[in-house]
């Protein structure tokens, strides 16, 4: 296993403990508003600590990205940790255990090495660039299933009330599939698709600790990762559409504005 995937699971882990403990007693959390349906609590930060504190001491000259504290080091670094230390935060202080935390080093813009960690069921997702993806010590693949009727896929766009963004682009995508799910955690759908138990999945707005870590774990597995059109232009857009071959295909195609 290559040294830095082995720190950043050093550092999952240990992010991974703080968020276990503080899940027994939800009561006694402090939890702020950043936004409308936006939340952040003080394990998102203990454990972004924790994170950031581990891989500064293995690699103290690397940069880090993080949802809470923001950029940490040297813009132009050569290697960047992309981290979010609680993916689901929404679903954690609801004490649903759907939530993760994600860590991800690019080196020169390009993601070399992925973790994502489901805490609660104790699921480790990695990846290294040119060496496969493995949940706990298991080589995975994204899915077979060919057909799209069948397919179940994630989701992670805003609410049916905007129409241009939740509603008409995706209804063909969505009403042809087997189902969606929103299940409040695009870390953990990532790497859902990366072990097939998601076909595919499409989201919006996303930003870069979202689906950095993700996005190797699916490529790693056999995957494909785009934006909308296609294109590679999903981490800078936020726009992401994600699925094994077959599927993603279908999906990318679905979206494509109809001739008349």
């Amino acid at each position: 296993m290559h040294p830095m995937l082995n720190i950043a699971i050093k550092a999952a882990r240990r992010a991974g403990t703080i968020i276990n403990r503080a899940s027994l007693d939800l009561e006694r959390i402090s939890v702020a508003r950043k936004g409308p349906r936006d939340y952040v609590t003080d394990v998102d930060r203990a454990a972004e600590e924790s994170i950031v504190e581990t891989l500064h001491a293995a690699y103290p000259d690397h940069a880090v990205l993080g949802e809470e504290f923001g950029l940490q080091g040297p813009e132009q670094a050569e290697f960047q940790w992309i981290i979010d230390p609680l993916d689901g935060t929404t679903n954690f202080i609801h004490g649903l255990p759907n939530y993760a935390v994600s860590i991800a080093l690019t080196q020169r813009g390009q993601v070399t090495q992925a973790v994502v960690y489901d805490p609660s069921r104790n699921e480790l997702f990695t990846a290294s660039r040119g060496s496969g993806t493995f949940l706990n010590d298991r080589r995975v693949r994204v899915s077979s299933r060919t057909r799209y009727a069948e397919a179940l896929l994630g989701a992670h766009w805003p609410r049916s009330g905007d129409a241009d963004a939740g509603g008409g682009r995706f209804r063909q995508m969505t009403e042809n599939c087997s189902g969606v799910r929103r299940m409040g955690s695009t870390v953990l759908d990532l790497a859902y698709v990366a072990t097939g138990r998601l076909d595919g999945f499409c989201g919006l707005k996303l930003k870069p600790w979202d689906v950095a870590a993700g996005s190797l774990l699916i490529q790693e597995a056999g995957g494909l990762v785009a934006d909308l059109d296609g294109e590679q232009e999903w981490m800078d857009s936020g726009n992401v559409l994600a699925g094994s071959p077959k599927i993603f295909t279908q999906m990318l195609a679905a979206l494509q504005p109809k001739q008349d």
